[in-house]
């Protein structure tokens, strides 16, 4: 079977890959595995070589190969070469399959930064003793970033000197540039942060009490939403006769009809699916778990995405990447550009485009259905009514009664 395949591809009866020829050619079956077209094996067979012959030529076994070293590579291609196609992700996965075979010790890594090593242990913190989610800890993990680098800039970190004139100059700095909703969220990361230092014996002072409370202006804002129509063209606008159109229109149908965030929608696998009872199981916020009614138009577009358009693969998770390597949604970042995508395709006129806008639509088509709040609550999935609350405010005709006569009108 290789023989054949490398006589299909060509490329590979030619290259010269030194040393690392053999394992570049199982990494070719690794390509094909995953469903790559055969030219682009090609080509990143042909990049792969050329970085196994640049290693010999700077005497860098196979077992001192690291993160170093491919990018060493990349500047040097850079420098004496036209732009190629193959990338990092190209020889950054041909190295994990030289660890996965046993040539490249997996060891071998660069050594971390202070703060790399702080970022790392409180995100840590946050998922094993906080229970939280990982692109939750994530996102924490990156804003405690922010402030260490704009605390020490380039000097060494050391977080026994930090004050509290150092965290009330950042948020005077920081938080006027940026929305009230992330300077609520800067705040409440800093203050996990802060308690997480305290507990690992890092800081003795107590600096979360420096950080000043974030401005309660609850509910002001009022949601953004599309009006039905505009719904059922942003559906209307996926070319269902493709594999990429039939998976956007299932999932677009999950976000109109049962309000899931885009993290639910990535999350979801083949086996959350009953069939029988036609229900979903929603991976929700908080590792909740809920079971959901589907419903039929929705069932029917992922019955079709899963019968003719999604490709072969090994991954459970329900929606997937239409390229190689064919696998799961990384974040929930694909959900709101396939929402922003839909928005353009069908010409609609919105401020907001990302994922929260269709479930803030569904919500409003409840009210003006006549659904009470906690009946909206309850198939939003919403821990307090509180959250829900906001709502109300986008029943114009509810709240028209409520209007006091304008002085001068019967005049």
């Amino acid at each position: 079977m290789s023989k054949n395949l490398f006589s299909e591809l060509g490329v590979l009866q030619f290259i010269d890959g030194g040393s690392l020829l053999p394992h570049i050619k199982t990494y070719a079956l690794k390509l094909l595995d995953e469903n790559y077209a055969k030219s682009t094996i090609q080509e990143k067979i042909r990049f792969t070589a050329n970085f196994s012959r640049w290693l010999e030529q700077q005497k860098i076994t196979p077992r001192d190969l690291s993160e170093t070293a491919i990018d060493n590579f990349l500047k040097y291609r850079k420098k004496h070469f036209s732009y190629s196609h193959a990338n990092k992700e190209t020889l950054q996965r041909f190295r994990e399959h030289l660890q996965n075979i046993g040539i490249t010790p997996i060891s071998v890594t660069v050594k971390k930064t202070s703060l790399q090593i702080i970022e790392n242990d409180f995100k840590e913190y946050l998922l094993q003793e906080r229970g939280l989610a990982k692109i939750t800890a994530e996102g924490h993990a990156y804003l405690t970033r922010y402030f260490l680098n704009a605390s020490f800039g380039t000097n060494p970190i050391n977080l026994g000197q930090l004050s509290p004139t150092d965290v009330t100059n950042f948020f005077l700095e920081h938080a006027q540039k940026v929305s009230r909703g992330y300077a609520k969220r800067m705040v409440t990361t800093l203050r996990g942060f802060f308690r997480y230092l305290r507990i690992r014996g890092k800081i003795t002072i107590d600096l979360d009490a420096s950080i000043p409370p974030p401005p309660k202006w609850k509910s002001q804002e009022l949601p953004k939403f599309l009006e039905q129509n505009q719904v059922e063209a942003l559906l209307k606008s996926c070319n269902q006769s493709t594999s990429i159109g039939q998976r956007d229109y299932a999932i677009l149908l999950f976000l109109a009809r049962l309000g899931l965030r885009a993290s639910e929608v990535v999350a979801m696998m083949l086996d959350d699916i009953d069939w029988e009872v036609g229900e979903v199981i929603v991976r929700g916020k908080g590792s909740q778990w809920e079971r959901l009614p589907i419903p039929h138009d929705v069932g029917k577009a992922l019955a079709n995405y899963l019968r003719n358009g999604r490709p072969e693969n090994k991954t459970r998770r329900v929606f997937v990447r239409q390229r190689a390597p064919y696998r799961g949604f990384a974040s929930s970042h694909a959900i709101c550009e396939i929402v922003r995508q839909a928005i353009k395709r069908s010409k609609t006129q919105t401020v907001r485009k990302g994922s929260h806008l269709l479930r803030h639509s569904l919500a409003n088509q409840m009210l003006r259905c006549g659904a009470s709040m906690l009946e909206i609550g309850e198939v939003l999935r919403h821990h307090s009514p509180q959250t829900t609350e906001i709502y109300i405010k986008v029943d114009i005709e509810a709240l028209k009664p409520l209007g006091l006569p304008w002085p001068g009108d019967e005049l």
